[in-house]
Order: C-alpha cells, then structure tokens, then sequence
C-alpha cells in the first residue's frame, strides 16, 4: 500500500495559480504511476492528470495548456501546478497511485488514495 499526503489547496482567484503537491511514501517512487482527479461540489470525482511509471503524461480536455503535473523522484513527490484557474476548478483535488505502473486514467486502477486537499477559485 502507498501513503499520500496532499497539500497546496486553498483559496484563490479567477486567474490565479496554485501548486498542488502530493508526497508518497511505502513503495519505490519510480515505480508508480501518479495521477490527480478531482470531485467538485454535487459532481462524480474526474480525472485531471498523470504521470505514468513510463514518463507519460495526460490531461483532461478541460485543463490542457493550463495545468502541468511533474514528479520528483529525489523527494518522492509528484506535483500539479494549476494556472488561469477558473470557478469550476473548485473541487477537493485528489492524489492516487498505480503500483503497476498503467498508463491508466481510470480510477478503478488506482488503489491508492490521499485525504485530499480544498482548491477554491472565487470568481
């Protein structure tokens, strides 16, 4: 089982910026494959972004040219700096990890989950 621990949400304006962070610990780091999705108010958790085992990454549709997800590996921390955010990016943003290593985006891959962390975007 991989340990998440997200941080980096808050509170922050339309057009604003924030950088989420997410720090795992339990297995190899480069081993995994990191993803974020989100769960906005009222909607089902979606896909955001990962970083695949394999060095790929994928974006949803609806953050392409405007949120970037990158690793560490010397500090075992995947990251998703967030730009030009909009109202509908509020949500708990959620980190997850695929032991096998898929480049996957389904969330049932994903067997490991951290608390989550708040992103508001005030309008």
């Amino acid at each position: 089982q991989v340990q998440l621990v997200e941080s980096g949400g808050g509170l922050v304006q339309a057009g604003g910026s924030l950088r989420l962070s997410c720090a795992a610990s339990g297995r190899t780091f480069s081993s995994l494959t990191m993803g974020w999705f989100r769960r906005a108010p009222g909607k089902e958790r979606e896909f955001v972004s990962t970083f695949t085992r394999s060095g790929n990454t994928y974006y949803a549709d609806s953050v392409k040219g405007r949120f970037t997800i990158s690793r560490d590996s010397s500090k075992n921390t995947v990251y998703l700096q967030m730009n030009s955010l909009k109202p509908e990016g509020t949500a708990v943003y959620y980190c997850a990890a695929d032991a096998d290593g898929r480049n996957t985006w389904y969330q049932n891959d994903y067997a490991s989950w951290g608390q989550g962390t708040h992103v508001t975007v005030s309008s």
